[in-house]
């Protein structure tokens, strides 16, 4: 994928002072016996020392860095700090901050430190291990629970780069003018000290080998990146504000698209990606081993492990227990079999039959609820789609008791209706009107090839409608979906 001239600079400055001070020791913040150079604000209680760890667990508090190295004062650093969370635990690591008697840090950024899955619809923390929160967010782990991790950050100049086990999940730039929530206005790269959050009841978590390598100090630099993408920047910076989660469930590695290419443009745009398989009859995925192996490949990757279930015959091709290993499952209405029996595919129009206009909207409206009612999907993708002989005609095609019959169809059997930003469906009147009825949402961009977009249709989309949070669809965890072969009411 190509990189912009900026990009490359920016690299360039950021490995030639890291060579420079290669030959530098990491300091240590944490003697790994007290909490000498560090002090909590209220609630101190919630940390304590154990084992050589500092140990988080109580009500909600931070810890700050208050020692003597460069004064407890940093700006331009690498960090690097090994975590162990425990089962529900939700933590964080603060920096360019400043000591807070009370309440969140208002000032500086914070990673987030979370591997556990939303616990219930009241409890639905997504953001991840690895996430600068609330501005570049990451929503899938990888890391895990009860096991060792490092986080490395490094901050030089505007430029804020997030590893975890030394996989790239963060590469942001901070424009000139961040766009933050009024909550929010002190996440920006100033200097400070760093802290640790203990947020709240939940699961422990552990810190240990806290050290810093404080980088040469110099200006911010120029942002040199176009109208566009800052003006992309801005756009994606006001739904994380709003606490939308980025996420484009539907991506397919195709037209030479590689994983690589997709995580680099995940950090490009600030986008969690969920990789998905074409699994079904006449298919690249038609066997268990092939299912499997699909998994296998995504394995510790920070994407969404997606199925893709093609065709009507695709629910007894696979065992339900390796299906149930997905992320979440999801499938269209774009293959099935007409009246008469012939296998139709709607987007190849030699195989598109339609006879009467009005006939083939009703055959397709039931075609679609009884996919929704029988088949184990989480999301239904591609909706309301038309074959492009009637393409034309959508808005008098899909009249109103038509979507309204889907629309409680998804309701009715749990599922989400995918935004999609490839066709720009389903259209605005539908999204109202299936969130009325109380359908959640997921936004998809199905590519047909080796670019991804930006979901501008489905970001559009959402904001026209006025979609928050608690409309968007949330994967269930991991393994735990009831995966059936008949009607789930």
């Amino acid at each position: 994928m190509k990189k912009s001239i900026f990009e490359l600079l920016s690299l360039f400055v950021l490995l030639t002072v890291a060579s420079e001070v290669a030959g530098s020791e990491w300091i240590s913040l944490f003697d790994g016996r007290t909490l000498d150079g560090w002090k909590a604000g209220d609630n101190s209680g919630t940390f304590s020392v154990r084992d050589g760890m500092i140990v988080t667990n109580g009500p909600q508090s931070h810890l700050f860095y208050t020692g003597s190295v460069e004064n407890h004062d940093f700006t331009n650093f690498e960090l690097k700090v090994d975590v162990k969370t425990m089962p529900k635990a939700d933590s964080g690591i603060y920096f360019h901050t400043e000591y807070q008697q009370a309440g969140l840090s208002a000032k500086g950024y914070e990673v987030q430190i979370n591997n556990s899955p939303p616990t219930s619809e009241n409890s639905r923390e997504m953001r991840k291990t690895g996430s600068l929160y609330g501005v570049r967010d990451v929503f899938v782990s990888c890391a895990k629970d009860e096991t060792w991790f490092t986080v490395h950050i490094i901050v030089l100049g505007r430029r804020i780069r997030i590893s975890v086990n030394d996989r790239l999940l963060v590469d942001y730039i901070e424009p000139d003018e961040p766009v933050r929530s009024a909550a929010g206005k002190g996440r920006k790269l100033s200097r400070g000290t760093f802290a640790l959050q203990g947020f709240g009841e939940g699961g422990v978590a552990y810190f240990k080998n806290i050290r810093v390598k404080p980088l040469p100090v110099g200006g911010r630099g120029e942002d040199s990146r176009s109208a566009e993408q800052i003006a992309y920047e801005k756009r994606i910076s006001e739904f994380n504000t709003a606490g939308l989660p980025l996420i484009d469930y539907h991506v397919h590695l195709k037209g030479g698209l590689t994983l690589e290419d997709a995580l680099e443009k995940s950090r490009e745009t600030g986008i969690t990606y969920g990789i998905a398989e074409n699994c079904g009859l006449g298919f690249p995925v038609t066997n268990n081993e092939q299912l499997k192996q699909s998994f296998d490949r995504l394995e510790g990757r920070p994407v969404f492990k997606a199925m893709q279930a093609e065709g009507r015959e695709w629910v007894n091709m696979f065992l339900p227990e390796l299906i149930a290993t997905f992320d979440y499952v999801f499938s269209d209405a774009l293959t099935f079999h007409d009246k008469q029996g012939r296998r139709t595919r709607l987007w190849m129009a030699n195989e598109v039959h339609i006879d009467d206009e009005q006939e083939f909207m009703d055959m397709y409206v039931d075609k679609i609820v009884t996919i929704l009612e029988n088949e184990p999907i989480d999301i239904f993708v591609n909706p309301t789609f038309l074959p492009a002989v009637i393409a034309e005609r959508y808005d008098e095609l899909w009249t109103q008791q038509r979507m309204q019959k889907v629309a409680e169809a998804a309701v009715r059997n749990g599922v989400a209706i995918e935004i999609n930003a490839r066709y720009r469906i389903p259209s605005v009147k539908f999204i109202m009107l299936a969130k009325q009825a109380g359908a959640k949402f997921s936004f998809g961009t199905n590519n047909g090839g080796r670019e991804l977009g930006r979901l501008e249709y489905s970001l559009d989309a959402a904001r026209q409608c006025g979609l928050t949070k608690d409309d968007m669809f949330v994967p269930k965890p991991y393994g735990k979906k009831p995966i059936q072969t008949k009607k789930r009411r």
